[in-house]
């Protein structure tokens, strides 16, 4: 009698977990997240509902807040009745004309065309069963911006050129040598398209770095050595031949090792004007302390 007793209490416990699982509803956002939205065009987000049948849905409620957080921006975008109405259903309590909502079959469509700054923020999707119980997912929906301030730098130590962006969305880069793609003759790029290694020394000539994305593009030009006109046209074999002769003056005969080394310099110099001032000034510097000594 007692294992009669214990096998109708566990199926009864096995009943009441098979009831309970066909009230219990889940909702998750299928987009990826963040979602970026160019401005003027149309977001749509669609969120999977799970439930054990129609009629167990009481309410589907899109919402939108600051991504900050802040509890005085949250609004309710739209409201959606649930239980057995003939789907798809058209939401109401639309708070503005750009938005509409929708519920189908286990899913709910949130329509936000004209999309600007005012619809920024992190959406909320929330499904109520008519128990009382509830879900809610969440998707990050940010302003998809354009290409800014590009900017190319020279890392001597590393022989290549770093190309930067201010904050455009998922910026391509690319390389161009006096105006041509760059191919391995010249250098290699990494992986992500920002770094130039130049394998091709000296470094001289115009690199540029375009970036674009899909509002546009927008480009750097680095100039490295004499190419360029008035100041740019310097050139590195004149700023080391200078600083040859000036040493030759200070040491005279001495400093031997020094002079070889500027020599080389001379022979397998780098064709960037602000770092051969550098040197200039450094080498000069050497050649004053050597002949004071």
């Amino acid at each position: 009698m007692a294992l009669m007793d214990f096998l109708c209490w566990r199926a009864a416990t096995l009943l009441l977990l098979f009831a309970s699982g066909l009230e219990c509803i889940s909702v998750h956002i299928s987009n990826d997240e963040p979602v970026y939205i160019i401005p003027g065009s149309t977001l749509v987000l669609r969120a999977h509902i799970q439930y054990g049948s129609p009629d167990e849905l009481a309410a589907v409620t899109w919402e939108r807040q600051p991504e900050s957080a802040a509890p005085d921006g949250r609004a309710v975008l739209a409201s959606c009745p649930g239980g057995s109405l003939p789907l798809p259903v058209q939401c109401g309590g639309a708070t503005r004309p750009n938005v509409r909502a929708s519920v189908e079959r286990e899913a709910s469509v949130l329509h936000v065309s004209e999309y600007g700054k005012a619809d920024v923020g992190v959406y909320a999707v929330t499904v109520t069963g008519k128990a009382g119980q509830s879900s809610t997912a969440r998707c990050i929906v940010r302003e998809y911006e354009a290409v800014h301030h590009v900017t190319v730098s020279i890392n001597v130590s590393h022989s290549s050129l770093v190309c930067g962006e201010a904050w455009g969305t998922e910026p391509q880069f690319s390389w161009l040598h006096e105006r041509d793609a760059v191919t391995g003759s010249v250098g290699r790029v990494s992986a992500d398209g920002a770094t130039l290694v130049v394998t091709k020394l000296p470094i001289c000539g115009h690199f540029t770095c375009v970036v674009s994305n899909k509002m546009g593009y927008s480009s750097a030009t680095y100039t490295a050595g004499g190419t360029g006109t008035g100041t740019e046209a310097t050139g590195c074999e004149n700023i080391l031949t200078t600083t040859f002769k000036k040493c030759q003056k200070i040491l005279g005969g001495g400093g031997g090792s020094l002079l070889m080394y500027i020599i080389n310099l001379r022979k397998s110099f780098y064709c960037h004007q602000q770092d051969l001032c550098y040197h200039n000034r450094s080498l000069y510097l050497h050649c004053l302390l050597l002949g004071h000594t």
